[in-house]
């Protein structure tokens, strides 16, 4: 029975271990599995990879001391097991060792969350202008769906101060959609995320892009969505939108789609938005 135990606890972590080196190729959702959308989602999956191989490594040193252990013990030498209460030097050892992985890996993806979380290091326009003064769209939070809203096709801000009053104060021309955020793709693109009542959280796995909407403030957001195979009858790449904030008894119905067009598609569909939100329905 002994042995049976120690075989027992060898299959599972095999199972574990053989299961997740053959998850891509199955191909079973892996987060770098399909390749981020956007070039900085690329090196957050370079982190994540890099986290699992330690994990990895670590998970498969302790289910092997386990096993040593198991079967030690399972030996039917009548030989007395020995008491102690442990070893300084192990206790310093598995403290130090934790630690030291978890601060290099602290300072190694520093410059990752700086470069997606620190206003100063926000990418500029075409045109040299900090991308923080040109927001594609504004995205408003609420239970239990997305709002969308769009400056008026060729408006133009003229400084932080110009955005925030865009922000503060909703415009005749502004355009509004629901569920369906649209944005160009193969360039640098901003929006500004706020919630109207609790907190939730915008995320769109595909792009790696994930950030908490929280009341009372208004978050901006930037991000790159690669050129991608294109469905010229949607206009653009889509890509799954979620809540990932449990936000209340219909948090489940808050699913939208991101679409990543060319400028001209996109521009497209801003006219085409601003002709059905004019429609006065009057015909001749």
């Amino acid at each position: 029975m002994k042995r049976f135990w120690c075989f027992f606890f060898i299959f599972w972590p095999t199972v574990a271990v053989v299961a997740c080196w053959f998850a891509p190729q199955m191909n079973w959702w892996f987060p770098y599995n399909r390749g981020s959308a956007t070039p900085l989602g690329a090196r957050i999956d370079d982190l994540f990879e890099l986290i699992l191989w330690i994990t990895t490594l670590t998970f498969i040193a302790t289910q092997a001391a386990l096993v040593y252990v198991l079967f030690r013990g399972a030996r039917e030498s009548g030989e007395r097991a020995l008491f102690t209460h442990g070893s300084h030097n192990l206790e310093v050892m598995w403290t130090i060792v934790p630690a030291g992985i978890l601060l290099f890996i602290a300072l190694y993806q520093m410059d990752v969350w700086a470069e997606y979380r620190i206003q100063k290091n926000f990418p500029t326009t075409t045109a040299g202008t900090p991308i923080i003064d040109e927001p594609i769209a504004e995205v408003t939070a609420r239970q239990f769906e997305w709002r969308i809203r769009y400056p008026a096709p060729g408006r133009k801000f003229d400084g932080p101060a110009d955005v925030q009053r865009w922000l503060r104060e909703p415009e005749p021309g502004d355009l509004h959609a629901v569920n369906d955020l649209r944005v160009p793709a193969g360039q640098d693109v901003l929006i500004y995320l706020r919630t109207q009542d609790v907190q939730h959280s915008f995320f769109v796995p595909e792009l790696r892009v994930k950030q908490d909407a929280v009341p009372g403030k208004v978050i901006p957001i930037w991000f790159h969505v690669n050129n991608a195979t294109y469905d010229h009858e949607l206009g653009g790449v889509a890509y799954e939108w979620v809540c990932a904030e449990l936000c209340g008894w219909g948090h489940y119905k808050m699913g939208a789609r991101l679409v990543a067009a060319n400028q001209g598609d996109f521009d497209e569909y801003l006219k085409r938005l601003a002709a059905e939100q004019n429609d006065d329905g009057y015909r001749d």
